[in-house]
């Protein structure tokens, strides 16, 4: 597919795309026209990298941990890059904060079933809310 359609399935821009690959985390093909080409498992990757992004991973470390990530369970032969004592610490707290925003949005998720289930009971047989705030 070419980056267009990447970028639409994976809901960036072509940039992001471009920018992906100057980091060394995206690898396109190229076509007889010197155009990128993805294979369709390019927009799951894209998503993950996203993801990764999101949840605070420097791309250095992205770049480190890439290759493991979806090959951990399926038997897959992965080679990984030995990471430097800095880099291993810098993983571990970075779980640690993970752990922590998960610990928060539990909570969060917690908190707001049970004022939709209060909500819910305190309804009336119409659907109206009772006014109560």
């Amino acid at each position: 597919m070419t980056i267009g359609e990447l970028a639409e399935k994976a809901g960036v821009t072509p940039r992001m795309l471009r920018y992906y690959e100057q980091q060394g985390l995206l690898t396109p093909g190229r076509g007889s026209n010197s155009y990128r080409l993805y294979e369709d498992t390019a927009v799951e990757l894209v998503v993950q990298i996203r993801e990764l992004i999101a949840s605070g991973l420097p791309s250095r470390l992205l770049r480190t941990v890439l290759p493991w990530i979806g090959h951990q369970d399926c038997g897959t032969q992965v080679t990984c890059d030995a990471l430097s004592h800095e880099e291993f610490a810098a993983l571990r707290e970075h779980i640690r904060s993970i752990d922590r925003r998960i610990e928060v949005l539990s909570r969060n998720r917690t908190a707001i079933r049970d004022y939709l289930r209060l909500m819910s009971a305190d309804t009336y047989g119409d659907g109206r809310h009772s006014g109560r705030t």
